[in-house]
């Protein structure tokens, strides 16, 4: 095992991170749900401008690692101008580390992306691409925490990873306009939920510094169709 794996991951998913220590609250994980309808008018995801961006740390939030993913396609639906359902595939393959997250100067980023893109974590040969599809939105509960500020609803969907679906619900902020739609969101989920176990033996010390957390942060933009 090369030591730069060891010491530098704390692997990545999917999903605007910052560069503090700070982790968004986890997001709730259920297995699979039926997705929800389409209904209403569609909104075609713009690819150009909408975002995901991961984080992923060592346990205590030490050496925190980013970097972003492409949205290859998607789309949204609004029914009654409210959300109904929304669907986007995020491209693996596209998976960068940003060269700023990593300072140490006996690391390079450019490995650590080969790294993740191996099937010690996300196998992009093999997966190419992941998926989410919502399968639920309701309005925000009075007190939850917001990790977005402004959020007004919660969304749960179907994230499917490595071949794996498991259901997710965070809270998020959605604005709906005349001829376009919009979602924010972040959250964090265990990558060993969906079988990224690479550093996650404990009996092994410096594996066990490896942090299964992902912070997710998504950014998507449609248009009316």
């Amino acid at each position: 095992m090369k030591k730069f794996g060891v010491i530098a991951l704390a692997g990545l998913g999917l999903l605007l991170a910052s560069c503090g220590d700070k982790k968004a609250d986890n997001a709730a994980t259920s297995q699979e749900q039926t997705v929800a309808e389409k209904s209403g008018d569609v909104f075609a995801v713009d690819t150009a401008a909408s975002k995901v961006n991961w984080k992923a740390f060592h346990k205590g939030g030490f050496a925190p690692r980013w970097g972003t993913l492409n949205v290859s396609t998607g789309e949204l639906t609004v029914a009654e101008n409210n959300l109904a359902s929304g669907e986007f595939v995020i491209d693996m393959k596209s998976l960068k580390v940003d060269p700023a997250s990593v300072t140490e100067k006996d690391k390079k980023y450019t490995d650590l992306e080969g790294h993740l893109k191996n099937a010690d974590f996300f196998d992009v040969e093999k997966f190419p691409t992941a998926d989410f599809k919502i399968t639920k939105v309701e309005e925000l509960a009075a007190g939850a925490t917001k990790a977005i500020e402004g959020a007004n609803k919660t969304i749960s969907g179907n994230l499917t990873l490595l071949g794996k679906t498991m259901n997710v619900t965070f809270p998020a902020k959605v604005d709906i306009m005349e001829n376009s739609a919009a979602i924010k969101a972040m959250f964090t989920v265990n990558r060993a939920d969906w079988g990224i176990k690479f550093g996650t033996d404990e009996t092994d010390p410096a594996e066990w510094m490896i942090s299964k957390d992902i912070e997710i942060n998504i950014d998507v933009k449609a248009d009316k169709k």
